[in-house]
C-alpha cells in the first residue's frame, strides 16, 4: 500500500456537557484526525491527544509536530505492508504513542477497504455488540452524581464509572451505591493518590466494586503493587501501561488484576492485541477504555473490544453521550441490553461528514511526497 499523501485535521469538537476528572474539566474536546491517501483509497485515524497534557504529555500541539515532522517523512511515497511494517518504521522515535496509534488506525482502515474486510474482522473479533458502560465525571455533589449515575441507568447503561480523587471519593461511591445497590459499579482515581494517602479510600473495598482504576501515579508499577495486597478489590491499571512490556512487568509483579487497554495510549490497536493476547493467556480480564472519542476513534474501539479477552464492559459509550454532532455519518447508539454494535462494513466501517469536519477544524495540512 503505496501512501500518496497525509493529511491532518486539528479538532475542537463540544461536548454535551462538561467532563471534570481529577486533572482538569473540559467543556469541549481537541484531537487529530488523520487522513491518509493510497491509490485512490483514503484511510482514517483518530489521534487522540487533547489539547492539555493532563491525562498524557502528548497534547494536540506535540502530535502535530511529531506526526508532520517525523512520522509522515518515514511513510509518504513509501509502501506499508501493515500495521507491523509501520510500528517498526516509527519504532526509533521515543513515546508519542498517540500520534503513531493515530496513524496505525488509519493504516488498518486503508487495508480494510483495500481488502473488503471490516476492522473486527481483521483483528480477530468474536462479537457483533460490545458490552459497554457509562463514565460519568465529577459533579457538584454527591447527591447530583447519584441523579445524573439515575438518568443513565435509565437511558440504558447497567455498568457505571465514576471519577473520584481525594476528598471525592468514599462519600460519591457510597451515595451511588446505597441509590443502587446492584448495579456494576466501578471508580477511577486517574492518578490522584499515593501511597501515602490512599487509606483515604480504603472504605471503598466494602462497596462491592469491580475495581479501582489507576488509584497511583501514572508512571508507577512498583507501589501499586504494594498497594493491591492491600486492598480486596482489584487494581485496574490504565496510564501506567505504555506497552506490552508494561503489561507483562505488572502481571507478574502483581501490581493489578485487571488491564484497561486503549490503543491510543500503547501506540496502536496492534499494541493493543499484543497486551490482550497477553492478559488471555493469563487469564486477567481486560476492557476498552475510552478517551472521549468522535466515531472515528468510537469505531476503531468497538472492533478492539469484541476480542474475546474484553470481558468486562468498555468505556464506549453511544455517540450522544458526548456529542450532538459527530464528524462521522454513522451515529453509535446504545441496545436496550447496554450493547453497540461492532461496525461491519470495510475497514472502520464509518464515513466522515465533510460539513461536519469543516466546521470544527482549527488547522488542516496535507503532506505530499517531496
Amino acid at each position: 500500500m503505496k501512501l500518496d499523501s497525509i493529511t491532518l485535521h486539528q479538532l475542537s469538537m463540544p461536548l454535551v456537557s462538561p467532563f471534570e476528572t481529577s486533572f482538569g474539566r473540559s467543556v469541549d474536546r481537541e484531537c487529530i484526525l488523520i487522513s491518509i491517501q493510497s491509490e485512490g483509497l483514503t484511510g482514517v485515524g483518530e489521534c487522540v491527544a487533547d489539547r492539555d497534557p493532563g491525562y498524557s504529555y502528548e497534547t494536540t500541539g506535540t502530535a502535530w509536530h511529531i506526526l508532520k515532522d517525523f512520522i509522515a517523512p518515514l511513510l509518504l511515497g513509501q509502501n506499508i505492508k501493515d500495521a507491523a511494517d509501520f510500528q517498526s518504521r516509527v519504532a526509533h522515535i521515543r513515546g508519542h504513542h498517540l500520534a503513531k496509534a493515530g496513524v496505525e488506525m488509519a493504516i488498518w482502515d486503508c487495508l480494510g477497504k483495500q481488502q473488503h474486510r471490516s476492522l473486527r474482522e481483521m483483528l480477530g473479533g468474536i462479537h457483533s455488540r460490545v458490552q459497554v458502560g457509562v463514565s460519568v465525571g465529577l459533579q457538584d455533589s454527591p447527591a447530583v452524581l447519584v441523579e445524573t449515575v439515575r438518568k443513565y441507568l435509565e437511558a440504558g447503561y447497567d455498568r457505571i464509572k465514576i471519577k473520584i480523587k481525594p476528598g471525592r471519593d468514599v462519600g460519591d461511591a457510597s451515595a451511588v451505591r446505597l441509590a443502587f445497590p446492584a448495579i456494576k459499579l466501578q471508580v477511577d482515581a486517574n492518578s490522584s493518590y499515593t501511597l501515602g494517602t490512599w487509606e483515604t479510600m480504603k472504605p471503598l473495598d466494602l462497596l462491592n466494586l469491580l475495581l479501582i482504576e489507576q488509584p497511583l501515579n501514572e508512571d508507577d508499577i512498583w507501589d501499586h503493587r504494594i498497594l493491591q495486597k492491600q486492598l480486596r478489590t482489584p487494581i485496574c491499571l490504565d496510564e501506567s501501561i505504555l506497552t506490552p512490556r508494561h503489561a507483562r512487568y505488572a502481571l507478574e509483579m502483581g501490581a493489578c488484576k485487571i488491564i484497561n487497554i486503549k490503543a491510543g495510549r500503547v501506540g496502536g490497536l496492534s499494541q493493543g492485541i499484543a497486551i490482550h493476547d497477553l492478559c488471555l493467556q493469563r487469564n486477567v480480564p481486560v476492557w476498552c477504555g475510552g478517551m472521549l472519542e468522535t466515531g472515528v476513534g468510537r469505531a476503531s474501539n468497538l472492533a478492539l473490544a469484541s476480542l474475546p479477552g474484553f470481558i468486562l464492559p468498555a468505556d464506549i459509550s453511544a455517540s450522544d453521550r458526548y456529542y450532538a454532532e459527530d464528524i462521522t455519518r454513522e451515529r453509535f447508539t446504545l441496545n436496550p441490553d447496554s450493547t453497540i454494535d461492532v461496525p461491519t462494513g470495510p475497514g472502520l466501517g464509518i464515513s466522515v461528514d465533510q460539513n461536519a469536519l469543516k466546521k470544527y477544524t482549527l488547522a488542516e495540512l496535507r503532506l505530499e511526497p517531496e
